[in-house]
């Protein structure tokens, strides 16, 4: 009996194992590219890893999962996505388009891209409040045939498909143009930073410190949490300032006219500052003719995804790595090109993909929400 017990639970492990390895084998073959359409789907490097998933017949089912919601551009990120999503060449091939936004709590987004998988959705879209935190919800849908793919603060795991523009170096830059616009040495920066732990932040904060490593001079940065918001990024300037801080250059990574507003306030020193896209950003820069750089990742970074989303769907070959355009601009800025005084202060510019035929005019944008659906 013993023997026959053993035999039989040894027999159980081996098939337990053999269903978990099909299940961490199942998901997206990998395939030579080129893949479809590289002008816009255009691989990170040349040696980027090329996807494919069996096709399935449309329209599909596709869940954006959001996480936090604190600030303008995940308004506009949902509102793009939903507005490309109701494209008539686009609406055809989606059956149904959910958005969910959980906040800042990472076990809730991975519950909630898990329940879209056990809904039976085909494709799950993720912001993800922690690179890291996601390997099971890959495996569960890779095992599921679900595609998943992640953007601006993407999944570290290599088998999904991440869409992202170069965020460490947008904080590269940021430092660069800093150091450029002063000679002080030491010289003293202020960071206005994003949410503590958020990917990009860290990113971001990572091209910063190392450019001004590499540049061999000495620069004291003092370091606040502006959580992307201009509320928050005005308070903690003022904050910073008021305790005495004279800065000899600024980079705001959102929220950028908070912290301009709080600089002018303040009166004490007018220094150049790196900031994100803003529209309210850079018509303050131009009024106030201000010394500014505006760089950042456009909300339409969306609708790219769920282009690949569908691209994927139906068999096509992507690469699993996706390098969208970073968009840089210098003050003062060309009215209708890079800043637009007719749209509100918190629109953010960076909405139109001409490699990937994806642009909205603002009435479609307008006519969306960021509420969840």
């Amino acid at each position: 009996m013993l023997t026959k017990s053993i035999f039989g639970m040894s027999l159980a492990v081996l098939l337990a194992a053999g269903t978990i390895s099909q299940a961490v084998a199942a998901g997206p073959e990998k395939v030579a590219g080129p893949g479809a359409d590289p002008a816009c789907f255009a691989p990170v490097s040349g040696e980027t890893t090329y996807f494919k998933w069996p096709a399935r017949n449309g329209p599909y089912k596709i869940a954006l999962v959001n996480g936090f919601i604190a600030n303008d551009w995940r308004v506009q990120m949902i509102a793009v996505a939903k507005a490309y999503a109701s494209q008539p060449e686009v609406a055809k091939d989606i059956k149904e388009f959910k958005v969910i936004s959980v906040g800042e709590d990472i076990a809730a987004q991975i519950a909630a891209a898990n329940n879209f998988i056990d809904q039976g959705f085909d494709a799950i879209i993720i912001n993800a409040n922690n690179t890291a935190a996601f390997g099971s919800v890959v495996r569960k849908a890779n095992a599921a045939n679900v595609v998943v793919l992640s953007f601006d603060n993407v999944i570290d795991d290599p088998n999904q498909i991440a869409i992202n523009v170069d965020q460490k170096g947008l904080g590269r830059a940021a430092a660069e143009f800093l150091l450029s616009k002063t000679n002080a040495n030491p010289a003293k920066f202020l960071h206005v930073r994003g949410p503590a732990g958020q990917p990009v932040d860290i990113a971001r904060n990572d091209g910063f410190h190392e450019a001004i490593g590499a540049s061999g001079r000495t620069v004291e940065v003092t370091d606040v949490v502006g959580n992307w918001a201009p509320g928050d990024a005005q308070k903690v300037t003022a904050d910073a300032i008021a305790a005495g801080g004279v800065f000899d250059g600024i980079y705001v990574q959102g929220g950028s006219q908070g912290t301009a507003t709080a600089m002018l306030d303040a009166g004490k020193f007018t220094a150049p500052i790196s900031g994100e896209t803003e529209n309210a950003f850079r018509q303050l820069c131009n009024d106030k003719n201000l010394t500014c750089q505006s760089g950042g990742t456009g909300p339409a970074q969306s609708s790219v995804t769920i282009k690949t989303a569908i691209a994927a769907l139906k068999g096509e070959v992507v690469p699993q790595s996706i390098a969208l355009p970073t968009s840089i601009s210098y003050a003062p800025f060309k009215e209708g090109v890079d800043v637009f005084p007719s749209l509100p202060g918190s629109f953010f510019a960076g909405n139109n993909f001409e490699a990937c035929n994806i642009g909205f005019t603002a009435e479609e944008i307008a006519s969306q929400t960021g509420e969840n659906n």
